[in-house]
């Protein structure tokens, strides 16, 4: 197997460019290596241990969490989306130059309840769970008018809250888990501490502790709004912070029964920021067709051909929501990168799709699984992937309309006020690839979350398939790639070199899938967060499934 200090240095030379269009991937891959990443695996007795390469920094000793599916079916039933395979919680250790790799499935009800009657119990994003056959017809026929029974299958995200840590999903339910043993500990309905139907998968955490997250909720006069809540640091009582949970800004809905699908927000020193989106959820259908005739999330999905985007503001400090009518065009928004105040604007970077159809209809495991000119042909009708900055005055107040309010000189992000109040948005992009998507962002978020930063780190996507790292210069539009042919990482969890100066000194940690014969099949690979070039590997003899989420535990 060619190392990458031969492969990637070359290739990185190549990518290193002014121009951000050259972040794309030029690498092929028709030998459909990628459709190990969606298959099953089994957990681990015990941790393994890894073969290291490299020299691992004496400084870096923790573990790199990582949460995505590990079960794609159960008996003679599939799981059909890359949201609904049962949630399997990983680990890397690394310590004195060592690394291990564990892991095990997280105990959720639909794990459980799934393994115990060799079935699929509980509805999934994209899989129905049909009534047990062994019921009779008319069990079975009034088992459809019990109600919605929400998953908990926690497979996205692992992030702490006080003293604890959490696996968890896009609906009410959390799961406390131990990330020494990755065992299971209990689950958390979070409707039992404040109005909220559902929370995000990417809270922010501010360095003292305090959690922030949102989710749509039931307003006044029975209408949605999107609840944003916050959960204290643990406090000398030791009582849990959840019990402190409360709900600090009600964010109105643009359609009274149909709430945008939320997937991130953004905050600064002194607001919060949400996108809200053309792609929504119908409730009515939701409600009607779980309960008549059986179905799953992604049947409840559709576009707002017409409303475009929303861009929603509200201060931190009081919690007032800002009547201020920012728009734009249709996008899907899943991942915020960064949200800073300068000089009376709010600078808002997204990952960003453009136009109004949903992207996860791309996202059926059939479609992933395909030969490789398949999958680039289905890929070819999905929205387009970019990078936007988008520029929020603060103050519009007495100004003209027709007038570009923004005065930022490094932007070209502007905002225009319409004669109706309406401030018309349009964003400066900072990446775009044909069918080359810069996600799963991250930046040196414990010192540069909510400031104004430089550099953002991404798992390149190729027609779908993650098969690159990639770093960004949102200032200069500089990129840097790290690629090897066959391999498929994950997100890149940036970790800082101890009593680091530069934004940039740290390394990047990622799990790499490489299934091709001859060489261990996954592992951990450490990358220096200034150029991208190979710190050390950590390889495991076990196939490792795709993951979406995580966070490096010190």
């Amino acid at each position: 197997m060619p190392r990458q200090a031969d492969f990637s240095t070359s290739l990185q030379s190549k990518c290193v460019q002014s121009e951000s269009r050259k972040m794309c991937s030029r690498i092929e891959h028709p030998a459909g290596g990628y459709k190990k990443i969606f298959e099953t695996v089994e957990e681990l007795a015990e941790p393994l241990p890894a073969v290291v390469t490299g020299v691992i920094p004496p400084w870096l000793k923790g573990s790199l969490l990582r949460l995505g599916p590990g079960l794609f079916e159960i008996g003679e039933e599939q799981f059909y989306h890359l949201f609904d395979g049962q949630a399997l919680f990983h680990k890397f250790d690394l310590k004195n130059g060592a690394v291990t790799y564990h892991r095990k499935f997280v105990r959720t009800d639909a794990y459980v309840r799934a393994m115990t009657e060799n079935r699929i119990v509980i509805t999934e994003f994209g899989t129905f769970a049909f009534p047990d056959p062994c019921k009779n017809i008319f069990s079975r026929f009034f088992s459809y008018f019990k109600g919605v029974e929400v998953t908990d299958n926690a497979l996205v995200n692992v992030y702490p809250v006080g003293e604890d840590f959490y696996a968890c999903t896009e609906t009410n339910y959390i799961t406390k888990v131990n990330p020494e043993t990755l065992e299971t500990i209990s689950k958390v309905d979070l409707c039992n501490y404040v109005s909220i139907n559902g929370v995000t998968a990417h809270p922010h955490i501010e360095n003292d502790g305090t959690v922030y997250n949102i989710g749509n909720c039931f307003g006044k006069g029975c209408s949605i709004a999107y609840n944003l809540v916050k959960i204290p640091p643990t406090q000398k009582d030791k009582v849990d912070p959840l019990e402190r949970m409360k709900v600090v800004v009600q964010f109105p809905c643009s359609d009274r029964f149909k709430p945008s699908y939320v997937h991130s927000f953004g905050m600064s020193e002194n607001y919060f920021v949400l996108v809200e989106t053309p792609v929504k959820i119908n409730l009515l259908k939701f409600l009607s067709a779980w309960s008549i005739r059986g179905a799953n999330y992604m049947d409840c999905f559709e576009s707002n051909e017409t409303m475009g985007t929303w861009f929603h503001i509200a201060t931190k400090k009081t919690g007032e929501h800002q009547n201020i009518k920012f728009r734009t065009s249709a996008i899907n928004v899943f991942h915020h990168i960064n949200t800073y105040e300068e000089d009376g604007f709010l600078v808002v970077d997204l990952c960003t799709w453009k136009g109004f159809e949903f992207v996860y209809n791309y996202l059926y495991l059939a479609n992933l699984k395909e030969n490789w000119d398949e999958v680039k042909k289905n890929a070819m009708m999905a929205p387009q992937p970019e990078v936007r900055r988008y520029v929020l005055p603060l103050d519009v107040d007495r100004v003209e309309q027709g007038k570009n309010l923004i005065c930022l000189p490094y932007t070209t992000a502007t905002a225009t006020m319409w004669a109706d109040g309406t401030v018309w948005l349009e964003p400066e992009v900072l990446f775009s690839g044909p069918r080359q998507a810069f996600e799963f962002p991250q930046i040196n978020y414990k010192k540069f979350s909510m400031k104004k930063y430089t550099y953002a780190y991404a798992l390149g996507l190729n027609h779908f398939i993650p098969d690159r790292i990639c770093k960004l210069n949102v200032k200069t539009k500089e990129t840097w790639v790290w690629q090897e042919p066959d391999s498929y990482p994950s997100e890149p969890i940036f970790v800082a070199t101890p009593n680091a100066v530069d934004e940039d000194d740290g390394v990047i940690l990622t799990v790499v899938v490489t299934p091709g014969a001859g060489q261990r099949p996954a592992y951990l690979l450490i990358l220096n967060a200034k150029d991208l070039t190979e710190v050390a590997r950590a390889e495991v003899e076990t196939i490792i499934p795709v993951t979406f989420h995580g966070m490096y535990k010190p």
